[in-house]
């Protein structure tokens, strides 16, 4: 009998345990069921591009080393919709029929895509248009991705993140400063108010609860009149002004993206608070780097898991965590769906518990 033979690829923006993910599927398809396993390179663009860019995977090709490998060998894109792909004259072109035609012409009979929200949405649109098979693995350190309580990533990120906020306590109360650290996540403060909880930070501000500067002076007050001669802060890259307005910038190419949120309050903060401010802003340090061992287990039994759902026939799947096992739900139930913080949740009560200023609702 013909081996199976399968692809995967990672999509979106990189993150620490992709290797790892990587790593298992391999195993498990060879060592388990025999079959084939087909790396496809940077994302959707090795399906679409001529000639197709592939590696085929073998068991030496993915050793330990994996497991403590940041970013992905197989390089990714999270840019260049397939439906309206960029082209080179400032046009948008149609280029999905490449995707499923290099799906055809690798002889592939299934795909593992390993992504964010975003890429779910796209890649589970290319494949019904193909007919392809797919299963999908969330992926991304903002960890919205939704019904799964874990994506790869995350918990490295959010070590990062509480790093940095362990750093910066010592140098604030050397100082007499307010230290404001302003963090990763897009449209969700899962790294902010997690580091923040972990960080003892005194005010933490994430998108999905607004604020005052009013209120955030009010509690660098209440921690003077504790005894206390400063202050952390923790604040999420897509939290807007207090008026409603997005910080951005504008990378190369024109695109905007989130950043410069904690600049804008610490210049806002030097008018109503007499005390000297410092900003820092981790950047793209939360995504790289070597993985957490949580982040390598989770990608661990993912790689799996998503090998067995294609040999038991259930595909338009992803795999999901949840109550500390492993699970899988529609596709259709994940794509484009953001899964944001609860307001009334568990942790902002456990912020607000803790007397940290979150925001007024």
């Amino acid at each position: 009998m013909t081996a199976k033979r399968i692809g995967i690829l990672t999509s979106g923006g990189d993150c620490a345990g992709l290797n790892a993910a990587l790593r298992a599927v391999v195993h498990r398809a060879i060592r388990n069921y025999g079959w084939k396993v087909f790396g496809i390179r940077d994302g959707s663009l090795g399906l679409m591009n001529r000639p197709l860019n592939y590696v085929e995977f073998d068991l030496k090709s993915v050793g330990d080393d994996m497991l403590r490998l940041g970013g992905t060998i197989l390089g990714t894109i999270n840019k260049g919709d397939p439906f309206a792909y960029p082209m080179p004259d400032g046009s948008k072109k149609d280029r999905s029929q490449d995707f499923v035609d290099g799906y055809k012409e690798l002889g592939i009979e299934a795909l593992v895509v390993i992504g964010g929200d975003g890429s779910m949405r796209i890649l589970n649109e290319l494949c019904r248009k193909g007919g392809i098979p797919m299963v999908g693995i969330p992926k991304t350190i903002d960890n919205d991705v939704a019904h799964t309580d874990y994506a790869i990533g995350f918990a490295t990120a959010l070590n990062v993140a509480g790093e940095a906020m362990d750093r910066l306590a010592p140098t604030a109360a050397s100082h007499h400063r307010v230290m404001i650290l302003e963090v990763m996540g897009r449209d969700v403060g899962h790294i902010a108010i997690n580091a923040g909880i972990a960080g003892g930070a005194d005010v933490v501000l994430i998108p999905e609860i607004p604020y005052t500067l009013e209120g955030i002076a009010r509690k660098i007050s209440e921690v003077r009149a504790e005894g206390r001669n400063h202050a952390l802060m923790v604040v999420a890259e897509g939290c807007k002004t207090e008026t409603g307005e997005s910080v951005t910038t504008l990378q190369s190419g024109g695109q905007a993206r989130y950043g410069g949120i904690g600049q804008y309050l610490a210049a806002r903060l030097a008018e109503t608070v007499e005390a000297e401010t410092r900003v820092t802003v981790l950047g793209h340090v939360q995504r790289g780097g070597m993985p957490a061992m949580r982040d390598r287990i989770i990608a661990s039994a993912f790689g799996v898991y998503a090998v067995d759902l294609i040999a038991q026939g259930k595909l338009g799947r992803m795999v999901a965590w949840q109550h500390g096992q492993v699970v899988d739900v529609p596709i259709t139930d994940v794509a484009g769906i953001t899964r944001a913080i609860d307001p009334y949740g568990t942790l902002a009560q456990t912020a607000r518990g803790l007397g940290t200023y979150i925001g007024e609702m």
